[in-house]
């Protein structure tokens, strides 16, 4: 099924949630919403799952407009970050929970709601758990069983509120593949909240950017993550060095360093940031004759196939990160304290849109 929403507004007291949002969910596809803490993703989730209400705008569901639907009646599957699942209840009668509260005439019979159950069990690998309590489980088959419930009632979309926010790292990863192979296998419209760049990168089909109420970015997470469309985007997705200067006529002047800009080729003197990935540094040693910013060597840290540099700048003591393959950093038999040239293979220079510039 497909989801819609059109120019939804919502306001807590004077604090906006969301500013006249407008974003298309493609049927069947795992859609990310990506920000940070208080940016509306959770807020325009609950207002698609019909738990909160926008004081303006519409929430399309296939086509129909289910603004004015009770939660009930848009057949949304919800699953939080807590799992909310009835600690007084065995795993199957968690499942089977909202299969049991249908009115009487849509009600499956005992053998169906039992067939059903069991079937999604063995869906989330779980079924050998049936008779447990949700305390006796560990948080990440607790969340598994949370997403068998969701799905019991045969949702037409799939909402998922920072699914794995309560678990550790190394089951939040095992986890997210997981739920991106369950996807491949069901085809539902789901859409799910994070805060966790790398989560919504390597889990998703589509990622929706959002900062303070509004929309910065939607795109294929190769999309986003190479072509960010503002500052904020490239920011937010992974660490970033940032060189501020004045742009003109596609360069960008930062102290003593000149940097090439050409998309900027009519700027005229203009406030200009540079941004420069860590992996998208060269390094080298310094030599008087060559090009590059100087910088010495703080710190280096080499673990399995990379190693993370920490370099100052000579000029003005600003900090680097660089990035390097660990057979480049063992070639070059770094030393800290060592004077080294960094050269940036990629640069994405956006300009002060005050001043009239664009990125």
């Amino acid at each position: 099924m497909s989801i819609e929403v059109k120019h939804i507004h919502k306001q807590f007291g004077s604090f906006v949630a969301l500013d006249d949002v407008s974003l298309a969910f493609p049927q069947g596809e795992l859609t990310a919403l990506l920000g940070p803490s208080g940016c509306g993703k959770t807020t325009l989730l609950r207002i698609i799952a019909g738990l909160e209400q926008p004081d303006s705008g519409q929430v399309f569901l296939d086509g129909e407009d289910a603004s004015g639907h009770h939660v009930r009646e848009r057949q949304v599957g919800f699953v939080f970050q807590h799992y909310a699942l009835f600690k007084h209840m065995t795993v199957f009668e968690n499942i089977a929970f909202g299969l049991r509260v249908k009115p009487r005439k849509q009600r499956p019979s005992e053998s169906e709601i039992r067939k059903k159950v069991m079937s999604l069990l063995e869906l989330v690998q779980l079924d050998w758990l049936a008779d447990r309590y949700p305390p006796q489980l560990s948080g990440g088959q607790r969340q598994r069983i949370a997403l068998a419930r969701a799905l019991a009632v045969e949702p037409r979309v799939l909402l998922l509120d920072e699914p794995f926010g309560a678990l550790d790292a190394k089951v939040r990863k095992e986890l997210r593949r997981w739920l991106r192979r369950l996807h491949d296998e069901l085809h539902v419209t789901s859409i799910f909240v994070t805060h966790d760049q790398e989560e919504a990168l390597e889990v998703a089909d589509q990622v929706v950017l959002m900062n303070k109420g509004r929309v910065e970015q939607i795109g294929a997470p190769d999309d986003v993550y190479n072509h960010p469309a503002t500052p904020f985007v490239y920011g937010f997705l992974g660490n970033v060095n940032l060189f501020h200067g004045r742009v003109h006529e596609g360069v960008l002047e930062d102290g003593g360093l000149s940097l090439q800009a050409p998309d900027h080729a009519g700027a005229r003197n203009a406030r200009g940031t540079g941004y420069v990935r860590p992996h998208e540094l060269e390094i080298d040693r310094y030599r008087a004759d060559a090009e590059g910013i100087v910088a010495r060597l703080r710190r280096a840290h080499a673990l399995g196939p990379l190693a993370q540099l920490e370099l100052e700048r000579a000029d003005n003591a600003q900090l680097i990160e660089a990035v390097i393959s660990t057979e480049r950093y063992a070639e070059l038999a770094l030393q800290e304290g060592e004077t080294l040239l960094v050269r940036p293979r990629r640069l994405r220079v956006f300009v002060d849109a005050a001043e009239g510039g664009r990125a």
